[in-house]
């Protein structure tokens, strides 16, 4: 019934604001026209294929977007040099305050669920962790890897992210060190295929990225990255759903919340009418914006996923 109702709300967003708008004061509509938006760079894969359907369907649109940091994509929208972001978390208050000083009100909407993977190279066999273990990797209290298993060389770990600023470090930071500095042997380059390509070729490299760099079983650049590298599995604590077991960050467990590493991404607008922001939104958020989510691995927000539980029990 949601999702009936989703739809008939997004076909009449468009067929009214198309037919409805023609001021001369704005060029665009919600299917025509041109915008920018900036995304965080660990969720391209996703937008840039939410981008890509849009276009494809509405011939007069153009969405330039530019991929890059958390922090970066929500300064351009406190500044007015986009008119939406899509990031993996809401603004917080400061952030609202300095746009609503402008008389504008931002509106987040959720679209996915998505998680941050943990990558190590494929000659590495310690791939499961428990959340007291990575707090400890990630605050410099385990530095080497034979602290991981005393099988293991006397080797530093490194640390791989995909920008200082990104939101991959902001999430780890707040999650998992509070106050305390984040392991002295680690760094971060530019983009999330750096940090796969550095993991593959460093074995003594963990590395985390934005699952949907690797989560889309149909798109063969997705296949080829994650079969570089191996994903590691993480416990959630004692008090939570799915205790007592490791989870790779699947679909499924994300939807469960089971794999504890999970986020929620939202799009963020401060565009006050209906223009071309206002029908994107509409799209990635109904049926069609939807299914685009689920391909890509991820978890949609706006639509129901059913999971199908198989019992391997003998008949």
């Amino acid at each position: 019934m949601n999702k009936i109702i989703l739809n008939i709300l997004f076909g009449f967003c468009l067929l009214f604001f198309s037919c409805g708008e023609r001021s001369s004061e704005f060029s665009d509509t919600p299917t025509s026209g041109k915008i920018s938006i900036s995304a965080d760079e660990s969720i391209q894969p996703l937008i840039s294929a939410e981008v890509d359907s849009f276009e494809g369907i509405y011939k007069y649109a153009q969405i330039d977007v530019s991929f890059k940091s958390e922090s970066e994509a929500i300064n351009d929208l406190i500044n007015d040099k986009v008119r939406l972001i899509v990031i993996p978390r809401e603004l917080n208050e400061t952030e609202k305050n300095l746009i609503a000083e402008q008389k504008i009100i931002p509106r987040s909407i959720k679209v996915a669920y998505d998680a941050i993977a943990i990558i190590m190279n494929l000659q590495r066999n310690d791939t499961l962790f428990t959340l007291e273990k990575l707090r400890d990797i990630l605050n410099g209290t385990i530095k080497n890897w034979n602290e991981l298993n005393a099988k293991n060389t006397k080797e530093k770990i490194t640390l791989v992210l995909d920008n200082k600023n990104s939101s991959i470090i902001r999430y780890l930071k707040d999650t998992f060190l509070g106050n305390s500095k984040l392991n002295e042997n680690s760094f971060a380059v530019d983009s999330s295929k750096k940090v796969i390509d550095y993991v593959q070729k460093n074995k003594n490299a963990i590395g985390f990225i934005g699952v949907n760099w690797i989560s889309d079983s149909d798109d063969s650049a997705a296949v080829k990255l994650l079969n570089s590298v191996k994903i590691a599995q993480v416990a959630p604590d004692t008090s939570s759903k799915g205790k007592g077991f490791y989870y790779r960050p699947v679909q499924a467990y994300i939807a469960q919340k089971f794999y504890p590493l999970y986020r929620t991404v939202y799009i963020i607008t401060r565009e006050a009418r209906a223009g071309l922001g206002s029908g994107f939104i509409a799209f990635v958020s109904s049926d069609k914006g939807q299914r685009i989510v689920l391909k890509s691995g991820l978890v949609p927000a706006t639509m129901p996923i059913r999971l199908i539980e198989i019992d391997n029990e003998e008949l």
